[in-house]
C-alpha cells in the first residue's frame, strides 16, 4: 500500500478591478490568505461577531496565467499517472468565479486553454518519451445535471442514443458509470475532438452573475494503459485521471434565477451541500460511515475522495468585498479538503501472455517430474508430450486397418493418443463421403431443379421432356419414363448434336443481349446436388453450358473494363464548349445536371410561393389601412354624436363593433403570411445555395472531363486507363508531366511557420476545426428536414 497524504488545496482568485485589497491578505509565502472584515456598527456596543480569518492553503494564485496554474496544480498528478497512479482534479467555487475556465479554458485561443486540454497533450508527449512501454489512452465525459447521468459524447455517430439509463456500479476494482461511453483515442487531435465535441453538449444558461454558467457537474476521464514492450515482466499498470468541473453554487438572491434555471440551481446547491457533508466525514477520522450516496455527485467520485489517487482541489474565488461571503464559505470548503487524507497506490494488473510463458515453464518441469515419477515406479517409457506426424500417419494406418478387418483391436498407451484415434475416425468418415461425391460427379452431371434455365437448356438438348422427366429416369418398376430423342438413335448422332447446339448457341445469344438477367440465371447453372443427369450426355450438356456462359459474355463490358478499343477516336480539333457541354450532360454529367435541374424547380416553386404571399400579404395590407380609416371615421362621427357611457363602459355601435372584429382578423392573417413569407425567404436562400453548389459542382466535373477527353495528349491516356494507379479528375491538366507538392502538405507547412503559438497547437486548431464544421453540417441537416416538413 501506498503511504498516507494530504489533499493539496489551492486558491485561484479572479481578476477584478474592484479587489478588496483592505479585506483580503495573502501571507509572504503566498500559502496563506487573511480575510478582514469591518464590525457592524449598527448591532451595537457589545459586537462577538467574527472580523478576522486565517486559511493555510498549498498555494494563492493571484494574477496567474494558464501555464503557471497548470505547472502548479496538475502537472505532478498527470506524470505519476503514467506510473500507475489515480489522480483527480477538482474545480469548486461560486458562479462566475472562473471554474470552468480554469478546467477547460477558452478553447477558440490555444494560449487560454485549461487544465484539461493541457493534460491531454502532456499525456501524449510524454507517451512519446516512452518509446519501451506500449500505452493505450481512452477517455470518457460525464454530465450529472438535475441528479440524472448524461453522456456528453453520446451524439458521436458510432455511439448514439440509447433508452436505458446510466447507473452508478460499485465492484472490488471500484466505481463505474454502466452505460457510459469511453473512446480509445491514438492521437491528440482524436482526444481534442471529443473534448470539443462534449463541451458542444454541456448546459448552460444565463443570470446576473454569469452569463455562461454551467448548469450542471462535468467529468472527464482520461483512462492510461501501460504494458512493457519486451514483456520481461507480466505486471501492467492502469490509472485513470478524473478532471472535475463542478457547477457554481449561488444565492438566489443575487443571481436571480427564476422558472427552469432556479431549479436547477437548487440542484446543484444541494449536491454540493452533500459534497461539503462527505468531505466533512473523510476529514473526522472517527467517522466510520462516509455519505456517499446521498447524491449522484459522490458517488460517481466514491473512489476519487479520500481513495487511493492523487487528488488536489482548485478553489475559484472572487476578490470583491460584495462577494466576501462566498469567498469566505470556499476556502472553508478547502480548509476541510486539506483535512483528507489519501493513499496513492499503483494499480498493477499481470499480463495473461506473460502469464501464460510461465505457466509452460512450470508444465515443462512437471513433466520432468513426472518421467521421474514413471521411472521410480519401473513403468515403460511414456511420452507426454504432443504427437508428431509420424505418430499421427500410424494411428490413422490403424483406424483403417481396424475398419478394414485386419486389426483386431488398437493398443491404448496414454490419454493423447485415445484422443487422436478418435480423431482420425473423424477423418476416415469425411475422406470417404468425399470419395462417394466425386464418384457421382465423374458418373452424374448435377444441375438445380429450380434453375429454370439450366432445365431449358437440357430440354433442348433432348436430355429432358416437356413434363419434366428426364430420359432414362427410373421410376422404381421399369427401366425408365420419358422418351428418347432423335439424337439417341443409332447413327444419327452426329447430325443431332449439330442440330440441337445451333439453335441453343442462337437463342442464348439473343437472352443474353436483351436482359443482364439472363446473364446471370445463365452463370448460375453449376453442380448442385438435387437432380441428376446420365454421364452418356455428360459432354454434351457440358458443351452447351460453356457456349452460353460465352455467348452471354458478348454483353457490353462495364465502364471499369480496360477495353480500350471501344473508345471511339479523338476528333482531331476539339468541339466547341458549349456543342461538349450539352454532351456531357446527357452522358457522365447526366447524374448532377439532373440534381442540379431538381434543385433548380424547388428554388423557382419556392420563389412563385413566396411571391403569392407578397401579393397576399399587399393586400391585406391594403385592407387593414381601408377598415382602420373606416374605424377612425366612426370613432369621429360618435365623438361628434356625443359618447354614452353605461356604468363606466364605453358604448358602442355596432357597425364599429364590426370594424374593430374585422381588423383584429386582418392583422391576424398579416402576422401569419409574413411569418410564412420569412420561412420562405429562408428556404429559398438555402436552396439558393444548393443551386449555386450543383452548378459549380457541374462546371468543375464539365472542365476535367473535357480536358481529360480533348486535351490531354494521346500518351499521357496510359495513365489514365482504368486500371492504371491514376483516375480521371485526379490530377489536373497543367500537373499531368510533373507533379509537384500537395496543397495539404504546403497547407500544413504554413500551420508550422505561421501559428504563433507553434507547431505543438496544430493539433488543437484541427480539432477545433473539424468539430465546428461537423456541427455546422448536423444544423444545416436539421434546418433542410425541418424546411421539408413544412
Amino acid at each position: 500500500m501506498g503511504t498516507r497524504k494530504k489533499v493539496h488545496a489551492f486558491v485561484r482568485v479572479k481578476p477584478t478591478d474592484d479587489f478588496a485589497h483592505e479585506m483580503i491578505k495573502y501571507g509572504d509565502d503566498n500559502k496563506s490568505i487573511d480575510i478582514h472584515l469591518k464590525k457592524d456598527t449598527r448591532r451595537g456596543v457589545v459586537n462577538n461577531q467574527q472580523t478576522d480569518w486565517s486559511f493555510k492553503l498549498d498555494g494563492v494564485l493571484h494574477d496567474a496565467s494558464q501555464d503557471l496554474v497548470y505547472e502548479t496544480v496538475a502537472k505532478d498528478v498527470v506524470s505519476q499517472a503514467l506510473d500507475g497512479y489515480n489522480g483527480t482534479i477538482m474545480c469548486y467555487g461560486q458562479t462566475g468565479a472562473g471554474k470552468t475556465y480554469t478546467m477547460t479554458g477558452a478553447t477558440e485561443n490555444y494560449k487560454h486553454r485549461g487544465i484539461l486540454p493541457r493534460a491531454l497533450q502532456q499525456v501524449f508527449r510524454m507517451i512519446e518519451e516512452r518509446p519501451t512501454h506500449a500505452i493505450t489512452v481512452r477517455v470518457s465525459y460525464l454530465e450529472i445535471y438535475n441528479e440524472t447521468l448524461f453522456d456528453l459524447l453520446s451524439t458521436l455517430p458510432y455511439v448514439g442514443p440509447t433508452d436505458t439509463p446510466m447507473t452508478i456500479v460499485e465492484n472490488p476494482q471500484g466505481v463505474f458509470i454502466k452505460g457510459l461511453s469511453v473512446h480509445l483515442t491514438s492521437q491528440e487531435e482524436d482526444a481534442f475532438s471529443l473534448l470539443f465535441e462534449g463541451e458542444t453538449n454541456r448546459i448552460i444558461a444565463s443570470h446576473t452573475m454569469n452569463k455562461n454558467s454551467s448548469r450542471s457537474h462535468c467529468i472527464f476521464t482520461i483512462y492510461l494503459e501501460a504494458h512493457s514492450r519486451t514483456l520481461s515482466d507480466e505486471k501492467y499498470v492502469t490509472s485513470k485521471i478524473n478532471l472535475v468541473d463542478l457547477a457554481g453554487s449561488e444565492r438566489l438572491g443575487k443571481s436571480g434565477s427564476e422558472g427552469r434555471v432556479l431549479k436547477e440551481a437548487t440542484y446543484i446547491n444541494k449536491s454540493l451541500s452533500f459534497l461539503e457533508q462527505a468531505i466533512i466525514a473523510l476529514g473526522d477520522q472517527r467517522r466510520d460511515h462516509i455519505p456517499f450516496r446521498q447524491c449522484k455527485l459522490t458517488h460517481a467520485l466514491k473512489d476519487s475522495l479520500g481513495g487511493n489517487c492523487n487528488m488536489v482541489l482548485v478553489t475559484n474565488i472572487y476578490g470583491e468585498a460584495s462577494q466576501l461571503e462566498e469567498t469566505l464559505s470556499s476556502l472553508r470548503f478547502a480548509s476541510r479538503m486539506k483535512l483528507v487524507t489519501t493513499e496513492p497506490a499503483v494499480n498493477e494488473k499481470y499480463d495473461a501472455e506473460r502469464m501464460v510463458k510461465n505457466l509452460e515453464k512450470e508444465l515443462a518441469l512437471l513433466k520432468q517430474e513426472l518421467a521421474i515419477h514413471d521411472s521410480l515406479a519401473n513403468r515403460t517409457l511414456v511420452t507426454y508430450d504432443p504427437m508428431d506426424e509420424i505418430q499421427i500417419a500410424e494411428i490413422n494406418s490403424q483406424v483403417r486397418r481396424y475398419l478394414e478387418g485386419t486389426l483386431d483391436e488398437i493398443d491404448i498407451i496414454n490419454l493423447r493418443q485415445i484422443q487422436e484415434v478418435f480423431n482420425q475416425f473423424r477423418v476416415v468418415l469425411s475422406q470417404q463421403e468425399q470419395e462417394v461425391e466425386s464418384t457421382l460427379r465423374r458418373k452424374y452431371t448435377l444441375i438445380d431443379k429450380n434453375d429454370f434455365a439450366a432445365i431449358s437448356a437440357v430440354q433442348k438438348a433432348g436430355l429432358m421432356d416437356a413434363d419434366g422427366h428426364l430420359v432414362g429416369e427410373p421410376d422404381g418398376q421399369s427401366f425408365g419414363l420419358g422418351v428418347a430423342p432423335f439424337s439417341a438413335k443409332p447413327g444419327k448422332k452426329s447430325k443431332s448434336k449439330k442440330a440441337y447446339k445451333e439453335p441453343l448457341s442462337t437463342s442464348s445469344r439473343k437472352e443474353g443481349a436483351s436482359s443482364p438477367g439472363s446473364v446471370k440465371d445463365m452463370e448460375t447453372i453449376s453442380i448442385s446436388k438435387t437432380q441428376l443427369i446420365p454421364s452418356a450426355k455428360d459432354g454434351e450438356v457440358k458443351d452447351i453450358l460453356l457456349r452460353d456462359r460465352e455467348t452471354s459474355s458478348i454483353e457490353p463490358l462495364p465502364s471499369d473494363s480496360p477495353k480500350e478499343d471501344l473508345r471511339p477516336p479523338r476528333p482531331s480539333t476539339p468541339p466547341s464548349k458549349p456543342v461538349a457541354f450539352e454532351e456531357f450532360k446527357n452522358e457522365r454529367g447526366s447524374e448532377i445536371n439532373r440534381i442540379f435541374k431538381e434543385n433548380k424547380s424547388i428554388l423557382n416553386e419556392r420563389r412563385r410561393r413566396a411571391s403569392e404571399t407578397t401579393q397576399r400579404i399587399n393586400a391585406i395590407k391594403r385592407e387593414i389601412d381601408v377598415t382602420t380609416e373606416a374605424l377612425n371615421f366612426q370613432k369621429s362621427l360618435r365623438e361628434k354624436q356625443g359618447e354614452y357611457e353605461n356604468k363606466g363602459l364605453m358604448i358602442i355601435d355596432e357597425e364599429e363593433f364590426l370594424l374593430i372584429l374585422k381588423l383584429k382578423d386582418l392583422k391576424k392573417q398579416y402576422r401569419g403570411e409574413y411569418q410564412d413569407l420569412r420561412d420562405l425567404r429562408a428556404e429559398i436562400q438555402y436552396c439558393q445555395r444548393l443551386v449555386d453548389q450543383c452548378r459549380h459542382r457541374l462546371l468543375t466535373e464539365f472542365d476535367i472531363w473535357y480536358n481529360e477527353s480533348f486535351v490531354i495528349p494521346e500518351d499521357m491516356q496510359v495513365a489514365l486507363k482504368p486500371c492504371g494507379s491514376i483516375r480521371p479528375g485526379m490530377v489536373p491538366v497543367n500537373r499531368i508531366v510533373s507533379l509537384g507538392e500537395d496543397d495539404q502538405d504546403r497547407f500544413n507547412q504554413l500551420q508550422q511557420t505561421v501559428l504563433p503559438e507553434g507547431p505543438d497547437s496544430i493539433s488543437f486548431y484541427n480539432a477545433k476545426v473539424k468539430t465546428e464544421q461537423k456541427h455546422n453540417y448536423l444544423k444545416t441537416t436539421m434546418s433542410l428536414q425541418s424546411a421539408h416538413r413544412k
